[in-house]
């Protein structure tokens, strides 16, 4: 992972330090790619949620191919992802499937292209022959490595490509981060943000069915009373937790859980259907309803074809 650039469209600023929802651009990039093996950051170090193996060109500031070059030094494997530090919405099965696309391809590399068709190098799986070739060689020209760019390298190696303007969206400008910080807000995404930057925060690494914890929610919140719903999720996590903490724990304590909710709906179901009627079958004789008329009389405003037990406003 290539993360000690200058950010000169940024003014300069601390890219891989920049928030997207909360989580430093560096975090979420480590994150897509926790199943490696190995991770190398080519960059000072700095506090990041999970083990690497930090790296630096020389010298340091050397350019993407310098970067490229000491990262390899750092690995025996045959196929390496490389990619950028600013990719706020690449994700695990975008890298995966880089992956599992090189193996059976005559490429040297797989990439991903963005939304305008433009080949994105830095977010693809390569052979590591094929690059530690290409680097050789360039690195025997005048001035070596220092201040080439990537293109150099891969104008040099046969690629295939793949479409994802989502996985290979990169943040090189102010707006960028702008458009980024928006769409994690979007209707359709916010919830699993949310969710990445909670366990990620908390040091949690535990896929759960999401879903059927909002339905329990809703549940809590309908059958019992709007608060039940954080208190109940929070039982079911702690009940989780005791049991073990895998999913199958959590699937069945919310199981149990959306289980008791409903039969608190079901009994307040019951009472409100019964309720019309309590008090009336036995009533003794003589006694008259509230208005003082006597059982069985029609009351003055009572509408006339109305059915036995409706409610004024039943609809």
């Amino acid at each position: 992972m290539l993360a000690g650039g200058s950010a000169r469209r940024l003014g300069g600023a601390d890219k891989p330090g920049v928030r997207i929802g909360g989580r430093p651009l560096l975090d979420r990039v480590l994150a897509a790619c926790a199943g490696a093996r190995t991770t190398v950051v080519v960059a000072d170090p700095r506090p990041v949620p999970r083990a690497v193996t930090w790296a630096r060109e020389d010298p340091p500031g050397g350019g993407p191919l310098a970067a490229l070059d000491a990262g390899l030094r750092h690995t025996t494997a045959e196929h390496v992802v490389v990619l950028s530090a600013d990719l706020p919405f690449l994700a695990g099965t975008a890298v995966r499937g880089l992956l599992a696309a090189l193996p059976g391809s005559d490429a040297d590399g797989v990439l991903f292209t963005d939304a305008d068709g433009r080949d994105q190098p830095l977010v693809a799986a390569y052979r590591v022959r094929a690059l530690r070739r290409g680097l050789a060689v360039l690195a025997a020209g005048p001035g070596g490595l220092t201040g080439l760019p990537l293109r150099r390298l891969t104008a040099g190696l046969r690629l295939a490509r793949i479409a994802d303007p989502v996985a290979s969206f990169d943040c090189d400008t102010w707006d960028d981060i702008a458009t980024a910080r928006a769409r994690i807000r979007e209707h359709g995404h916010v919830l699993d943000e949310w969710i990445s930057a909670v366990k990620d925060e908390l040091g949690i690494d535990l896929d759960v069915d999401t879903g059927a914890l909002l339905d329990l929610a809703r549940d809590a919140a309908h059958g019992v009373a709007r608060p039940a719903a954080p208190l109940t999720t929070f039982l079911v996590g702690y009940a989780a937790g005791r049991a073990g903490g895998d999913p199958q724990a959590v699937a069945e304590a919310a199981r149990k859980a959306t289980a008791l909710a409903l039969r608190w709906a079901e009994e307040a179901e019951e009472t409100a259907g019964t309720a019309g009627t309590a008090g009336t079958a036995d009533a003794p004789s003589g006694a008259t309803g509230t208005d003082g008329a006597a059982p069985g009389a029609t009351a003055p405003d009572a509408a006339p074809d109305a059915a036995p037990g409706t409610r004024p406003d039943a609809g």
